[in-house]
């Protein structure tokens, strides 16, 4: 039997982390250990781990170096990253599971926005979906990978934005890193804020300036500088 360690970075998200924690809890089949890596050295961060038994660990505030802190504390056979905010399916943990015993190094799940749903979701879905197969899934689709694989290609870009891309791709020359039927859940709140098309437009922009060569550390700064995060 695989174990799992699921390693979730957070930075002032505290809510949205208590809910995540709560369904690793009640599902079928459970991690073997869950570890939260917060940037913001909060107290209360530090309080919801210590409620749903996951250890805490902070780092400096930069998601790709806060996913690496993570894993290099990581001892379970597969690693499964998840953002705070992240809403999970029924049983995750076997479904990720299977696609391992079929030969996978990784994968990541199917991009569903959570409720509730406005009309635009109905499209963005399956236009992801597509982006995902010809190019590369990014972080909040719930990337899983045998740590192994991991430590092998090098792990996440320690950087604020686009972390996932180098590791998915190295990933992809090794193995097979499969596309998983079931879906997890992402927050609309940042849609609903910003405008479903501004977002999805702005995103797009942010992917391709990184593909022309722009730093990650300077798209990052545009991210929270004109749309929030």
């Amino acid at each position: 039997m695989l174990s799992f360690s699921v390693i979730i970075p957070c930075f002032h998200d505290e809510e949205k982390l208590a809910c995540l924690l709560a369904q690793l809890q009640k599902l079928p089949h459970k991690p073997w250990e869950i570890i939260v890596v917060d940037a913001a050295n909060s107290e209360s961060c530090a309080e919801i781990c210590a409620q749903f038994a996951a250890q805490y660990i902070v780092s400096e505030p930069c998601r790709g170096q806060q996913l690496l802190t993570g894993a290099a504390q990581a001892k379970g056979d597969v690693l499964w990253f998840l953002h705070a905010d992240a809403q999970l399916s029924a049983d995750p943990l076997t479904a990720m599971t299977k696609a391992i015993a079929q030969g996978a190094t990784g994968g990541y799940f199917r991009f569903r926005f959570a409720a509730p749903r406005a009309w635009p979701a109905f499209i963005l879905e399956p236009m992801i979906a597509l982006r995902c197969r010809i190019g590369v899934p990014y972080g909040d689709q719930g990337i899983f990978m045998a740590r192994l694989v991991y430590h092998q290609v090098g792990g996440h870009a320690p950087w604020p934005l686009f972390e996932e891309v180098p590791l998915v791709r190295a990933t992809r020359r090794i193995g097979k890193f499969l596309p998983l039927a079931a879906p997890i859940f992402i927050d609309p709140r940042r849609w609903q804020r910003d405008g479903w098309w501004r977002r999805t437009w702005h995103n797009r922009m942010l992917a391709l300036n990184f593909m022309c060569g722009v730093t990650p550390q300077e798209l990052a700064s545009r991210y929270h500088s004109k749309i929030g995060s």
